[in-house]
C-alpha cells in the first residue's frame, strides 16, 4: 500500500510538471522578435508604419538629413560658422559624426525595417489589395532611404534581402557601386509605380502614404540622376497625363508650406513627410533610433537650423544673397514682388504691407485661438544668426504661418516637408524635352504652367536659341526659385555636373558668397565684397559626404568613398558619356 501512494505521487508530481510546462509555453506578446513577428496581415501592416518612422529621424529627414543637402548646396550657407561649417565648405575630414555618420545610421535603418517585411509578405495570406499596398510601400521607402544614401556617400554597401546580413559573416559588406545601387533603387520603384494605389484610388489611406505617383516621380529623379532622359521622360509625362492619379499646383504657393490638413498632403504633393501639427504631439524628442518613446514630439528641427536666432532658433543656416536678388530681378506682372520669396526668405519687404492677407513680420500673431498679438510688424529683416548674420530661411517653417511667436527648439515643427512636389514634375518634363529636343514650345509651357501660378510673364520659345540657354533658364533661374532652400539642390549640381566644368564650379563660387558683417545682408556680393564662399573651399570629390571612419574601422570590407579619397569624379562622369551644358549668360 505504501509503494502505491508513492507511485500515485510520482504519477501526480510529473503530470503537474508537465501541465506547468504547457501553461509556460506561450510567446509573450511584449518580448517578440523578428523571428516569430510578421505573420499576420495586421502585423505586417504594423511593420510598414514603423518603416514610415524611422523617415522621422535626425538622419533622414527629421533635421541634418534633410538639411545637409541644401547648405551642400549654392543657395544656403552655414551662418553660424560652426555645426555645418565643414559641409558648407565641402571638406569634412570623415570623422564629423553629423554628416558622416547620422544619414548613413538613420537611412540603414529605413533599409533594415523595409527588408524585414519584404522577406515576409510573401509567406502571408492576404487579398491582392493589401498585398500590394504593403509591399509597394516597403520597397518605396527602400528606394528613397538608397536614393538618400547613394547621393549623400556615393558608394554604399546594398542589402536587397533581409537574410544578406543574417550572421556576423554577411553583415559586413563591402560597397556596392553608385550605379549598382540605383539599379536596385530603379528595380524598386518600377515595382512599386505597377502596385500601388493612385492617391485617388487609396482616398483617405493614401493620405501620407506612398502612392504610384510617389514611385513614379522618385523613379524619374532616380532616371535623370543618370541621365536617362528619355525613359524619365516618359515616366514624367504619364505623371501630367494622370496615369498615376490627378496633381495639379496650389493655387497659392504658400500652401505647400503651411501646416494642418487643410494644406498638408494637397493636390501638388507627390511624397511628404508626415509630422504632427505644433503641440499635438507628445514631449520627448526621438532624435535617434534608440528613441522609442510612446510620448515622442513627432515633430522635426528643420525649423530650429533655418529660422532667425533672434526669434529663439539656432540660427546655424541662412539664405544666399544671390538667392534673394534672383527673387528682386523680375516682379509678377501686377507689379508684385514673386511671392515665393515671401514663403521662401523672411526679409521686410515695403511692399507686403499692401498684400492682402500677408504680414511682414515673422511670427507675428501666436496662437489665432488666444487673440494674443505677441510681436509687432517688422521694419528691418531679422538676421540668421546674431553673430554672423544672414537671411533667415521661411520655408518648413512657422515663420509665416502666424502660429506661434518664437521657437521652441528641438522637434517640434509640424509642418510636414513635402518632398517631391508636381512643380518638381513639370520643370523636370521641361529639362527632359530641351535635353532630347532642344528649346521647344513643349518644354517653355511646362515652365510657363508653373511660373503662372505665382502671376510672372510668360517665357517666349525666341528669346531661347540654344539647349544651353534654356537649360541655364531652368538651372539658375526657375529651379531655385520654385525650389529655394529645399532640399534637392545639392542633388541637382551632382547629376548636372557642375563640379567637374571649371565654369561652372566658378559660378558655384560666385552663387554662395556671403558677408560675415552681422546684418541680413542682401548686396549682390563680389570677390571683393563677400567675406567669402561655400566652394571656395572645395576639394574634388568632396561633392559627397566622406563615410564615417569609425564605420569603416568597424567592417574590414568597406573602403572609403571619394571624400574619403580626395577623389575627382569628373573623368568617371564622363567616360559614362555625360555631359555639362557650358555657362550661358
Amino acid at each position: 500500500m505504501k509503494r502505491l501512494n508513492i507511485i500515485l505521487t510520482l504519477l501526480a508530481l510529473i503530470g503537474g510538471m508537465t501541465a506547468c510546462d504547457d501553461q509556460l509555453d506561450v510567446t509573450n506578446p511584449n518580448s517578440q522578435t523578428t523571428y516569430d513577428f510578421g505573420d499576420s496581415e495586421s502585423e505586417l501592416q504594423e511593420a510598414v508604419i514603423a518603416c514610415y518612422n524611422r523617415i522621422r529621424l535626425e538622419g533622414t529627414f527629421a533635421r541634418v538629413g534633410y538639411t545637409m543637402d541644401a547648405v551642400r548646396g549654392d543657395e544656403v550657407w552655414n551662418s553660424s560658422q560652426q555645426w555645418y561649417i565643414n559641409y558648407d565648405n565641402l571638406n569634412s575630414p570623415g570623422t564629423i559624426e553629423i554628416g558622416d555618420q547620422w544619414m548613413w545610421r538613420d537611412n540603414y535603418h529605413v533599409v533594415n525595417r523595409s527588408n524585414f517585411v519584404l522577406a515576409k509578405v510573401d509567406g502571408v495570406s492576404m487579398s491582392e489589395d493589401s498585398y500590394n499596398q504593403i509591399k509597394g510601400q516597403a520597397l518605396f521607402l527602400r528606394a528613397l532611404a538608397y536614393y538618400n544614401l547613394a547621393t549623400y556617400y556615393q558608394t554604399v554597401p546594398l542589402f536587397s534581402d533581409y537574410t544578406d546580413y543574417a550572421d556576423i559573416n554577411t553583415m559586413f559588406a563591402a560597397n556596392a557601386t553608385q550605379d549598382e545601387v540605383f539599379d536596385q533603387i530603379e528595380v524598386d520603384l518600377t515595382t512599386a509605380m505597377q502596385i500601388l494605389p493612385s492617391r485617388d484610388e487609396g482616398g483617405e489611406w493614401a493620405k501620407g502614404r506612398a502612392t504610384c505617383g510617389a514611385a513614379a516621380g522618385y523613379l524619374a529623379r532616380a532616371l535623370m540622376f543618370r541621365h536617362k532622359f528619355t525613359e524619365a521622360y516618359d515616366v514624367l509625362k504619364d505623371i501630367i497625363a494622370g496615369e498615376f492619379g490627378h496633381y495639379e499646383l496650389t493655387a497659392d504657393y504658400g500652401d505647400n508650406f503651411r501646416e494642418g490638413s487643410a494644406y498638408e498632403n494637397n493636390s501638388e504633393s507627390l511624397f511628404e513627410v508626415q509630422f504632427m501639427d505644433y503641440g499635438t504631439g507628445g514631449t520627448d524628442e526621438e532624435w535617434t533610433p534608440v528613441n522609442i518613446s510612446s510620448e515622442a514630439t513627432q515633430g522635426h528641427a528643420v525649423e530650429s537650423n533655418y529660422a532667425s536666432q533672434q526669434l529663439g532658433s539656432w540660427g546655424d543656416l541662412a539664405g544666399a544673397p544671390w538667392l534673394y536678388n534672383l527673387f528682386k530681378k523680375e516682379n509678377s506682372t501686377d507689379g508684385r514682388l514673386d511671392p515665393r520669396l515671401y514663403w521662401t526668405l523672411v526679409t521686410y519687404e515695403p511692399e507686403y504691407n499692401s498684400y492682402n492677407g500677408l504680414k511682414t513680420a515673422a511670427y507675428p500673431d501666436g496662437d489665432p485661438r488666444s487673440n494674443t498679438v505677441y510681436q509687432q510688424e517688422i521694419t528691418a529683416t531679422p538676421v540668421s544668426n546674431t553673430s554672423q548674420g544672414g537671411i533667415s530661411i521661411a520655408k518648413f517653417t512657422n515663420a509665416r504661418n502666424n502660429i506661434y511667436s518664437s521657437i521652441t527648439n528641438g522637434l517640434k515643427c509640424g509642418v510636414n516637408l513635402r518632398l517631391m512636389r508636381y512643380s518638381d514634375v513639370l520643370l523636370r518634363a521641361a529639362e527632359c524635352e530641351n535635353e532630347i529636343n532642344g528649346p521647344t514650345q513643349i518644354a517653355i509651357d511646362y515652365i510657363n504652367e508653373v511660373r503662372n501660378r505665382v502671376a510672372l510673364p510668360d517665357l517666349k520659345l525666341a528669346d531661347f536659341t540654344s539647349k544651353e540657354a534654356l537649360f541655364e533658364q531652368i538651372a539658375n533661374v526657375e529651379r531655385p526659385k520654385e525650389f529655394g532652400c529645399e532640399n534637392g539642390r545639392g542633388i541637382d549640381l551632382l547629376r548636372w555636373g557642375f563640379f567637374y566644368n571649371s565654369g561652372r564650379l566658378n559660378q558655384l563660387v560666385e552663387h554662395a558668397y556671403y558677408k560675415l558683417d552681422g546684418t541680413a545682408n542682401t548686396d549682390e556680393l563680389t570677390a571683393e565684397t563677400a567675406s567669402g564662399s561655400s566652394f571656395q573651399y572645395y576639394y574634388p570629390g568632396h561633392e559627397y559626404f566622406p563615410i564615417y571612419q569609425s564605420t569603416l574601422n568597424a567592417n574590414p570590407n568597406l573602403v572609403g568613398n571619394s571624400a574619403n579619397k580626395n577623389e575627382d569624379n569628373g573623368p568617371a562622369f564622363f567616360e559614362k558619356g555625360y555631359t555639362v551644358h557650358p555657362v550661358v549668360d
